[in-house]
């Protein structure tokens, strides 16, 4: 019965041709990680952009005891990143530059943390976009001076937080949503298959 169903249904179509139909698009997402990179602490902030609307992943913290060597800190904050992009999966990452204005001790610290990020990041193979603070905080709240608690109030509307993560994560965030606001819309084309006679 099934089968002479079918063949009645395919009789009924003999000699139709399928309209023609254009390539169908939607706006692909992008996942975007900023990182806040520190020697002790780095903060980071997942947030996925799609049509120039940007949505709240996921923030936190990767910490290492502040008594260990330098070296055994960046190790243990590496293995934590490595899990955060396995776990995660970003498309790209952004990262803000070393603050010239810091005083030498704590500049070479940090970057050498931004050195650390930097490398886990290259072994996994992502894009990544470097930001000055300025630019950040001008990207966010409009004013490249805002204070941290201007940032923090904008992070928190800008992607509908209920409540501000730390310090360090709440960073990441707006780094992520600096490149998320430069990033354009893209668009993905699907060509549907075609009825032939």
């Amino acid at each position: 019965m099934e089968g002479s169903a079918l063949e009645t249904r395919g009789s009924r179509h003999a000699g139709r041709k399928a309209a023609p139909v254009g390539p169908l698009e939607y706006v692909r997402s992008v996942r975007i990680l900023g990182i806040d990179p520190g020697s002790r602490v780095c903060g980071y902030g997942v947030i996925d952009q799609r049509g120039g609307e940007l949505a709240y992943v996921e923030c936190g913290l990767l910490t290492a005891p502040a008594d260990h060597a330098m070296e055994d800190r960046l190790g243990e904050l590496a293995r934590g990143l490595r899990e955060v992009l396995s776990e995660l999966r970003p498309d790209v990452v952004a990262i803000e530059d070393v603050f010239s204005h810091q005083n030498p001790r704590s500049a070479i610290a940090l970057a050498q943390a931004r050195g650390m990020a930097l490398a886990v990041v290259g072994l996994a193979g992502l894009a990544v976009a470097s930001y000055a603070p300025a630019l950040v905080k001008k990207a966010v709240s409009g004013s490249g001076r805002a204070d941290k608690t201007q940032i923090a109030r904008m992070v928190q509307a800008l992607i509908g937080l209920r409540s501000l993560p730390r310090a360090d994560a709440t960073d990441a965030l707006a780094v992520a949503i600096t490149h998320g606001r430069r990033l354009r819309p893209t668009a993905v084309r699907f060509v549907p298959a075609v009825v032939r006679p």
